[in-house]
């Protein structure tokens, strides 16, 4: 161990910095780490401190630094401020170049070299604990560990140019990601470095490719998973060309043609992390924020967007809202990257269900199906078999899923002019009309029909519609007679719809003032459920006549 200290003069200095309280905090400015201790406890850390940076033979000094700090749940704040000494020391120690071996350097001053890393390495390790375990100290930790990936990076190395400390910060990032306590310390990580500097964005995205990659446990794997999304998807991953590729944390490379200048090295770098823990098996509800962001933030960062294909096909066939979102992504793609994806309305087709329009995410849903269907190029075929379909499911629906359902269907109408005849099919010759009056007709469309261009649909008419205009709820039965009348509006406003509930619905009847009282019964009766007297000569009701009450 080089150099030695008086034993006396360093356990008298020990025994005093026990002693000692610290009422201050940690803080850096103007490229300085300072911490406010208290007036003995700060000349003691300021003396171990200045005696490094004077001679070798003080060395020891950063093994007693670094007892200090290990100390810390023991003399409050004295770990803390002895922390941030040695961080100012192992900087002025990378700065002069007194942890590099030179060329010519003798036994004595290679051990010293090594020497002073294991002592590096000791202090990495226990800011690495604080930064990742339950400590308080989580903000102070990543601050002391940046600043030293700063200093790394800018140190003068012979024969080298521009240089990050990339399995330094690797060091810092997976005990970021893999800790369940450092939330404050990722939202720190995210807001202060990644989303600021460009190099520390470009290894980022580099390092998590690296680490999911890695082999972990159920439950670290899991909060890797959590994090790591966190992290992305609270990060720019792609720069803007020739504007935000001016920041670095580091010294910036000379060489123009570096990969940190490229913005499609960066998208490649994110495509590849976004790709890793697509691999790691998401949970249901990390796979639906994953969806929730395609078209807005992962899309855009991809330099071959077909990759995101299986990741979409294989959420589609989750069911649920998982399908639904992932429709969004794959419309996405194929409107605004030209891929070709054939089974895109079968699927949507398949997803008509009574189960939708019961179900919490029904506005949603039509909010999508509107924009899926919006082309005035679709087939006719197509565009009947959804106006039949929800037709049919209307028969079945609540009220508050009806009032969304009509005013949609004459949307579509309004758009597709070809399918308006399907309001009122007129049956033509003689033969024909006396067939229907005798026998009737079945209907021609096939609701099991998967394919929704041969569901027959643009055959059949929309007679559910006028089903509907009998309704038990009065505004359900006068909105759907908008189909009956002339088209003269343009188009309905579907968010004055998509937000109704039995409760809004309630409410609007309580709130309307009443004209006149409603009839409801011309007759008072004097039974319900039982079989009217015959003295009173009256028929029974015909909830008697069809039901038997025991």
């Amino acid at each position: 161990m080089p150099g030695t200290l008086d034993s006396s003069s360093s356990s008298k200095k020990r025994k005093r910095g026990h002693a000692i309280e610290s009422t201050g905090t940690v803080r850096e400015g103007a490229g300085n780490l300072t911490c406010d201790a208290g007036d003995d406890n700060a000349q003691l850390l300021f003396q171990l401190e200045s005696q490094i940076t004077q001679s070798r033979r003080y060395y020891n000094n950063i093994a007693t630094l670094l007892a200090i700090s290990r100390d810390d749940g023991k003399q409050g704040g004295e770990g803390l401020a002895a922390a941030v000494s040695l961080c100012r020391v192992f900087c002025r120690l990378m700065v002069n170049g007194n942890m590099s071996v030179t060329k010519g350097a003798n036994d004595a001053e290679v051990t010293m070299v090594h020497w002073l890393k294991e002592r590096y390495d000791d202090y990495l390790e226990l800011l690495l604990a604080a930064l990742g375990g339950p400590s308080i100290r989580k903000d102070t930790a990543l601050m002391l560990l940046m600043r030293l990936v700063k200093d790394e990076g800018n140190r003068p190395r012979a024969g080298q140019g521009h240089f990050f400390p990339a399995k330094l910060y690797s060091r810092i990032l997976q005990a970021v990601l893999e800790s369940q306590h450092a939330s404050e310390a990722t939202d720190e990580l995210v807001q202060k470095y990644i989303t600021k500097y460009v190099d520390i964005r470009f290894y980022t995205l580099a390092t998590i490719h690296e680490l999911a990659t890695e082999g972990r446990g159920s439950e670290v794997l899991q909060t890797f998973t959590s994090n790591a999304l966190s992290v992305l998807s609270l990060t720019h991953t792609a720069p803007s060309p020739g504007n935000d590729i001016d920041r670095f944390y580091v010294n910036p490379p000379a060489n123009s043609k570096n990969q940190l200048y490229l913005v499609r090295a960066y998208k490649k770098q994110a495509q590849k992390a976004w790709l890793a823990l697509f691999k790691l098996g998401l949970s249901k509800e990390q796979r639906k924020n994953v969806l929730s962001m395609i078209s807005s933030r992962i899309a855009p960062c991809f330099v071959r967007v077909e990759l995101l294909m299986d990741f979409l096909i294989d959420s589609l066939n989750s069911g649920g809202s998982t399908s639904l979102l992932a429709l969004s992504g794959l419309f996405y793609l194929i409107q605004e990257k030209n891929l070709d994806y054939p089974m895109f309305y079968p699927k949507l087709y398949s997803m008509l269900s009574v189960g939708v329009l019961h179900s919490r995410h029904r506005s949603r849903f039509f909010r999508l199906l509107d924009i899926f269907l919006a082309s005035t190029h679709l087939p006719a075929a197509l565009v009947a078999s959804f106006i039949k379909k929800l037709s049919r499911l209307s028969l079945q629906a609540p009220p508050s899923a009806i009032v969304v359902v009509v005013p949609w269907i004459y949307n579509l109408l309004k758009r597709h002019p070809t399918c308006t005849f399907m309001v009122h099919r007129e049956v033509q010759g003689e033969d024909k009309i006396e067939e229907l009056g005798n026998k009737g007709m079945d209907d021609p469309f096939n609701m099991s029909e998967e394919d929704p261009m041969k569901t027959g649909a643009i055959c059949s008419s929309l007679w559910e519609v006028q089903m509907l205009q009998t309704h038990y709820h009065p505004n359900v039965a006068t909105l759907a007679r908008i189909i009956s009348e002339q088209f003269t509006k343009h188009a309905y406003n579907m968010e004055d719809f998509l937000d109704h509930s039995y409760s809004s619905m309630l409410d609007a009847e309580f709130s309307k003032d009443s004209r006149k009282p409603p009839v409801v019964e011309h007759v008072i009766p004097t039974t319900i459920f039982t079989a009217y007297n015959t003295e009173t000569a009256l028929d029974d009701r015909l909830l008697v006549k069809m039901w038997h009450f025991t």
